[in-house]
């Protein structure tokens, strides 16, 4: 028998909260298994294993204080290797017609379901679904649980066929990205035992029953098999899909400190290293929360826990405030004669099933601007001291939801008509209402717009939606009395606001950009000189 304590959990760091165990008592347990999740005073965390075998006891329930040293575990170590199945493999010598069943069995293997990357900077997601039941017989790709980000709802898709063994998760838990979720009873795919006399592999039969016990027995971890491709011919020791993995979670993967044999970089590598940035933002004097007085000593209160969407909405919002140097400048558009515009092509715009907003046409200027100023579609690498400038025009449009702020994408606007644009609101509007959108929806923009103009107000102050450098606010047109050739007129004015990252943009040129919209609004035929 061995015991497992915590180990040191990092410098000043002597104990934590349980938030949940993540094996139970005959769990089959593997070293660096995610053991249970404890909240320090700086970040919540996996704890891995630094044994392996059957687990007998568990010491700790969710809620207990951990302390650095104390037994968390104990583990029969004996029951750690499961070497039973390697004998039918042996077996296919004469392959006649009865040998597929032990073929079968031996295919069975049990598979640690861990949380996926959910999307750019996700880490984490609240339990909306469970979509399964224990012994439930399931397809590749079909889901299994549902999860709610800062984004929308997405589902974990089954990454085999076979039955659900067990469910480590329960409706409305917060799960981090690699915790354990399902365990699966799967079958994994054996092709070459189909053929039975020549296209055994290049081993000899003898050599056969050596690979045997692995995908018989052995727990496997979904993340393993992109962890260990191969394959690098670069400087930097990195598998393709490595290297895509760290690109979308915004890592650089040339400053990442390779574990793996000859400093190759795993997944594993590209996670900490990214928590690691995370957890650095967060101890930061910028983030750092202020200390709240006991509200209920001068009257009754209530306490609401923070929705996903509402956690992760503070956590970016007060590092985009943190990190980039904003700058609002203020500006507005006599919007009168294309008011008169839009309601005469608005039926037009009917006919093809969508409706036409003032977002569909200042989404179709705004992408003109891009075109015109490409530092306001762009992105900034203070890493390698770079501007990286996007060739495409995505465009996020802010969504106000009962979830709240939401921020879906209309792709290559620059390339299509206001009505198609118009059709895409249309559809993203009613996606996002229905809680159906998609992280896939919500990623690759390279500027925001952020129309207020439905509720009211005469400005504000949009912050900049990072990774991007710029975002266009628009509040409620209003009439106001204008001077036109000597004579005073009444005219339909609507504000505008812009906020930039003042390391890109400078103020000239934030000036430039708005005027150059406000023009494109003014005349609904400027687009057409301007091509």
């Amino acid at each position: 028998m061995a015991e497992f304590k915590l180990p040191d959990l990092g410098e000043n760091i002597e104990s934590g909260e349980v938030i949940s165990v993540l094996v139970a008592v005959g769990d089959s347990l593997r070293e660096d298994q995610p053991v249970i999740e404890l909240e320090t005073d700086k970040a919540v965390i996996e704890v891995p294993s630094s044994v392996h075998g059957t687990v007998l006891e568990i010491l700790v329930a969710k809620g207990d204080q951990a302390n650095v040293g104390q037994v968390l575990l104990v583990v029969d170590g004996e029951g750690a290797s499961v070497a039973g199945p390697a004998e039918p493999v042996a077996q296919p010598a004469a392959a006649a017609e009865p040998e597929p069943a032990p073929l079968e069995i031996s295919a069975l293997s049990s598979i640690a379901v861990s949380l996926p990357e959910l999307g750019e900077g996700v880490d984490a997601g609240d339990v909306v679904s469970i979509l399964v039941s224990p012994g439930d017989s399931v397809e590749a790709e079909q889901g299994l649980v549902e999860f709610e980000i800062d984004k929308g709802v997405v589902e974990m898709p089954s990454p085999s066929a076979g039955i659900i063994k067990q469910i480590h998760v329960q409706h409305g838990d917060h799960a981090t990205v690699g915790q354990l979720i399902v365990t699966l009873e799967a079958v994994v795919a054996e092709p070459t035992p189909v053929t039975a006399p020549q296209p055994a592999p290049a081993t000899s039969p003898a050599s056969a029953p050596a690979p045997a016990p692995a995908p018989a027995a052995s727990v496997t971890d979904v993340a393993a098999p992109a962890a260990a491709s191969a394959g690098t011919s670069t400087p930097v020791p990195a598998a393709p899909s490595i290297r895509r993995l760290a690109r979308e979670i915004g890592v650089d993967v040339n400053v990442i400190a390779g574990s793996g044999p000859g400093s190759r970089i795993s997944e594993a590598d590209v996670k900490a290293h990214s928590k690691k940035l995370h957890e650095n933002r967060a101890s930061s004097p910028a983030a750092a929360a202020i200390p709240l007085p006991d509200f209920s000593k001068w009257g009754d209160i209530e306490a609401e826990p923070f929705s996903n969407v509402r956690r992760i909405t503070a956590q970016r919002m007060s590092a985009s405030w943190s990190t980039i140097p904003h700058v609002t400048q203020f500006d507005q558009s006599d919007v009168t004669d294309l008011e008169v515009w839009r309601k005469a092509f608005g039926k037009q715009v009917e006919k093809a099933g969508a409706k036409l907003t003032p977002t569909a046409i200042i989404l179709k200027v705004a992408a003109a601007a891009l075109r015109k100023f490409p530092q306001f579609s762009a992105s900034i690498d203070m890493t390698g001291e770079q501007i990286i400038y996007k060739k495409y025009c995505h465009i996020g449009v802010a969504v106000d939801t009962k979830r709240g702020l939401l921020v879906p994408v209309i792709r290559d606007v620059d390339q299509k008509s206001i009505t198609q644009i118009s059709i895409e609101l249309g559809e993203m509007a009613e996606k996002t209402r229905t809680g159906k959108i998609s992280i896939d929806d919500m990623q690759g923009g390279c500027f925001t717009v952020s129309n207020l103009g439905g509720i009211g107000g005469i400005a504000f102050t949009p912050i900049v939606n990072a990774p991007e450098v710029a975002i266009l606010g628009v509040a409620r047109g209003s009439t106001q009395p204008v001077y036109v050739d000597d004579e005073l007129q009444p005219r339909m004015i609507m504000p505008l606001s812009l906020s930039y990252d003042h390391r890109v943009i400078d103020g000239a040129d934030g000036a430039r950009f708005l005027r150059y919209i406000s023009q494109g609004l003014e005349n609904p035929y400027f687009l057409a000189f301007e091509g």
